[in-house]
Formats: C-alpha cells, sequence, structure tokens
C-alpha cells in the first residue's frame, strides 16, 4: 500500500462532505491521533472528538525509558490537548472508551441522542489524566 501523505498536528482530511482534524496525542504511541470534526443533526452543530488513546497500558515504562525517553512529557502534552478540544459527542478508537454497548440502543428517535455526551468525555479524560498521574508517581518512587 503506498501512503498518499503524511500527516501533521492540525492537518486536515476530507471524506465526503466531513473534514476531520489531525490532533496529534502522543504517550500512548508516539504517533498516536485524536481527530475532531463537526456533525449536524437537526439544524445544531456538535463538536465530535475521536480520541486515539490515553491509555497507559500495562508495562509502560514512564521512567527512563531508553526507546521513548519522552514519554511522559508526550502523555503531559496529550491531557492538555484533549481537555482543550471541544466535545459535544465523544467517540474513540475503541467502543469501550465512550460506553458504545450502553449508549447505542438508548439511540432512538424522540429520545436524547446519548452520544451526546460532553460530560462523558470530561469524566473520561479526567480518569485517565489520574491513572496516568498514579502510574508515574509509582514508577518515580521505584515502587
Amino acid at each position: 500500500m503506498k501512503v498518499d501523505r503524511v500527516l501533521h498536528d492540525g492537518d486536515t482530511v476530507k471524506l465526503g462532505g466531513i473534514t476531520l482534524t489531525a490532533h496529534k496525542t502522543p504517550g500512548h504511541t508516539k504517533g498516536c491521533t485524536t481527530w475532531t470534526m463537526k456533525a449536524t443533526d437537526g439544524g445544531k452543530i456538535y463538536d465530535v472528538v475521536i480520541i486515539g488513546s490515553p491509555n497507559v497500558n500495562a508495562g509502560y515504562k514512564l521512567v527512563n525509558n531508553a526507546l521513548y525517553p519522552q514519554i511522559a512529557q508526550d502523555y503531559e502534552t496529550t491531557f492538555r490537548i484533549l481537555k482543550s478540544l471541544p466535545c459535544d459527542i465523544f467517540l474513540g478508537a475503541h467502543g469501550d472508551y465512550y460506553g458504545l454497548l450502553a449508549k447505542y440502543p438508548r439511540l432512538q428517535p424522540g429520545v436524547a441522542n446519548p452520544f451526546i455526551d460532553p460530560e462523558g468525555y470530561k469524566k473520561y479524560v479526567a480518569e485517565r489524566e489520574q491513572t496516568f498521574r498514579d502510574e508515574l508517581k509509582r514508577q518515580q518512587s521505584g515502587k
């Protein structure tokens, strides 16, 4: 497969009538990307965030990581970026990030759209940031 172009932070990709904006959110991986776009429903415009991954997987070395020395700083950048993004509709790289299995069955005509969840987004980001900070502190203390 041939790569059309390398994307950078802030670049856009157009698919049909939709424009996606790339936000580099490194840490989980150096090239992790969160995407934003606008969606219209019932004449209202919503900010959509499709979060890459702010997770610190088991075994991630946040301190003295020779292969990824700036990993902790990159996570810090990611959380700063994620907290700055306006979000009405919260989606993600994996459905469990945003409660897909619980929300999808509630998607019914005439009922409030369960995917419009700015508070769920804020809560998820805050929880992932706290998990990162706890793990960083644990690793810094050598425990």
